[in-house]
């Protein structure tokens, strides 16, 4: 029996991959013999992570996903050019921070567009019989621990990942006659560009209060993305609509 976790022979589509998790994801499923498409609005950080990637027939799209009518062509491309597709990892996210009482419509609907619409869109597509590898597939979005728990000022942040940890469940239910699995991993705080822009913003006080809220300490974009590689691999054959947390302990209070 092979190594069930290697990813070989197999073309994954990752959104978000110029940076943080989704970069991170995109390395290490190269590392692990995928063939990888990336998707990203930075050009210029698609290009960064290419170059980090192990040799491939890799490709990237410079791409913003809420352009909907885009996204068929852009997977009939891939295919054609790295063969149907086996995984998809929706790593693009917004988040936001705002009082519930000034949070208005567009910020919701600017939030829901990335979060969520954007990933069941691709995720629609992909599922295509001219698109989807015959012998399955799997699919991983990223929510957020926020999505079960909550967390003041983060209305729309926590309705739209928790809106991720139903829409697996009903997804995989729906994709499982075609072989596809659905799931979702919901991390903590993670160091990625978009954290450490937080923190550059907030006091030391309220610094220390979120490393206390997590007894392992802040993760790291690959501990995320090792649970994709775990996800979209033979090893995970048998889990289809869960919501994986990693948290580095924070639900655990």
């Amino acid at each position: 029996m092979g190594n069930p976790f290697l990813l070989e022979n197999r073309s994954i589509v990752i959104t978000g991959a110029a940076s943080g998790i989704g970069r991170s994801s995109a390395i290490l499923c190269s590392r692990c013999g995928a063939t990888v498409i990336m998707i990203d609005k930075n050009e210029p950080g698609l290009r960064e992570t290419l170059a980090q990637m192990e040799m491939g027939n890799h490709v990237f799209f410079p791409q913003d996903i809420t352009e909907y009518q885009r996204i068929e062509q852009i997977v009939s491309e891939s295919v054609a050019k790295t063969g149907k597709i086996s995984g998809f990892v929706h790593s693009a996210g917004l988040t936001l921070t705002l009082p519930f009482r000034v949070t208005g419509p567009a910020h919701y609907e600017k939030l829901y567009a990335v979060n969520n619409i954007a990933g069941y869109e691709i995720a629609k597509i992909i599922s295509k019989k001219n698109y989807v590898n015959e012998n399955g597939a799997s699919f991983v979005f990223i929510s957020s621990i926020m999505g079960v728990l909550g967390q003041e000022g983060n209305i729309a942040y926590c309705s739209s990942k928790g809106g991720l940890v139903a829409a697996v469940k009903a997804m995989a239910l729906e994709l499982a006659p075609k072989k596809i699995r659905v799931n979702c991993v919901l991390p903590a705080v993670v160091r990625t560009e978009m954290s450490e822009n937080l923190f550059k913003t907030i006091s030391q006080e309220s610094m220390n209060n979120i490393l206390a809220m997590h007894p392992l300490g802040l993760g790291q974009p690959e501990d995320i993305a090792y649970a994709f590689i775990f996800l979209l691999s033979d090893a995970a054959k048998w889990i289809t609509g869960i919501g994986l947390i990693i948290d580095g302990g924070y639900s655990a209070r």
